[in-house]
């Protein structure tokens, strides 16, 4: 299903269901009393964006330490399932996946995973969802007693009943890697409390490090030669041009890609470029190829697995990049990111490693997309990403090669 048919549907079967469910959730209150025992089955509640499920990898981690990694559940589209495989915080069996490709799979799907989510008897449900009442309406059905969430208590986000018995305030300024161990670390909070917090968010926690396979770093090694006839890049610059389709508005512009890539490409003779996406991005990542018309710059869209996709970026040296996932898993291998923020916060979203570079023009209706509008903002002309220069973005990746350089010879000059 598209985005736009999800969040259609979301909005206009989601808001009757979610007033059905709240008059459940009242009866059921009337015969059953709330659970005053520790949790000892967890479920998370990510349906969408990989880079998010990167982002929330320190949160899984705790909700592990509190009940056992064979203890915790994921559920989650089976398109955003890879990332999640990847970082094999949770066993594979425990992942729940719903298909979304059509009305009739999400709905035989959703029942699967509470009907599963019932016979594991899982006793909490977190939704990491912001807002969502798809995800509100799984987290109150999966059976769980203990069910954490964020609510809408002064109408500051869209309706989506009152299912959460833990109802958690969204804080605008916390990162999201914040957000997400704040609704984890609610699980021990009495409901009755909430929206008050007697604890300091967690920030700063390290992400996983990532270290790719001998065999994926061979297949990516084997790939460039192939691709730039023959030989091995000495020094790799990525540039990924897409946005996935959730937020197109946080796209820069091809042209300006084009024009940064043949800069570089000036500007150090020993430099190679290779363009990353999907299968689906591949048509235009060949075009910005032949834009920039050197046998230096090549394709790679949709010609690895995510595993080589990794590997790739642990063999290369800076990416450029729009926000989006990427940005995210490349902060587990050891490449420097630079990411143009444009639509969203980089506070918010910004991927936090000493080798992430943000760049983000702040103009004053920026950000414009945030959870209290579910990410839909009335914006056609994204000035804020037209904001930023190519001048600015190729003084940075220049200045992150130079230290990079700095940083290759010092490791290599042996110590006196």
């Amino acid at each position: 299903m598209q985005v736009r048919s999800m969040r259609f549907l979301d909005r206009w079967a989601g808001i009757p269901i979610s007033i059905v469910l709240t008059g459940v959730r009242k009866l059921d209150d009337l015969f059953r009393r709330p659970l005053d025992k520790p949790p000892s089955r967890i479920v998370i509640i990510k349906l969408v964006e990989q880079g998010a499920t990167v982002i929330a990898a320190p949160a899984i981690k705790r909700a592990i330490e509190m009940v056992g990694r064979d203890n915790v559940f994921f559920a989650v589209f089976v398109e955003n399932r890879p990332i999640l495989d990847l970082l094999n915080l949770i066993p594979a069996e425990n992942v729940i996946s719903i298909r979304n490709d059509s009305l009739f799979a999400v709905a035989a799907d959703t029942l699967r995973a509470i009907f599963r989510l019932r016979r594991e008897n899982v006793d909490t449900a977190v939704d990491f969802e912001f807002f969502s009442r798809f995800s509100g309406a799984l987290t109150f059905l999966s059976g769980a007693r203990r069910r954490i969430g964020f609510h809408s208590y002064s109408g500051e986000a869209g309706y989506r009943g009152d299912l959460m018995t833990h109802r958690v305030a969204y804080n605008i300024r916390l990162h999201a890697s914040a957000t997400y161990r704040m609704l984890i670390d609610a699980i021990s909070v009495d409901g009755g409390q909430l929206p008050t917090l007697g604890f300091s968010p967690v920030v700063d926690e390290p992400a996983p490090v990532f270290v790719p396979s001998a065999k994926d770093v061979a297949r990516v090694r084997s790939m460039l030669a192939e691709r730039f006839g023959g030989r091995q890049p000495s020094r790799l610059v990525l540039l990924n041009a897409n946005a996935g389709d959730l937020l197109p508005l946080r796209r820069w512009a091809n042209e300006r890609y084009a024009e940064l890539a043949n800069r570089l490409l000036d500007h150090d003779p020993q430099l190679s470029i290779a363009l990353t996406g999907s299968k689906g991005e591949r048509p235009g990542a060949e075009t910005l190829v032949s834009a920039v018309a050197s046998n230096r710059c090549v394709n790679v869209a949709g010609d690895t697995t995510l595993e080589e996709l990794f590997a790739l970026y642990s063999e290369s040296e800076v990416m450029v990049t729009n926000d989006s996932g990427p940005a995210h898993y490349a902060t587990l291998t050891d490449i420097d990111v630079v990411t143009l923020f444009g639509p969203e916060s980089p506070d918010v979203f910004g991927a936090r490693s000493d080798r992430s570079h943000l760049i983000w023009a702040g103009l004053a209706c920026s950000p414009c997309v945030n959870a209290f509008n579910q990410r839909v903002t009335a914006c056609t002309n994204n000035l804020c990403m037209q904001s930023i220069s190519v001048d600015a973005v190729f003084e940075k990746v220049t200045s992150v090669l130079a230290r990079r350089s700095v940083e290759s010879i010092a490791i290599e000059t042996p110590a006196a």
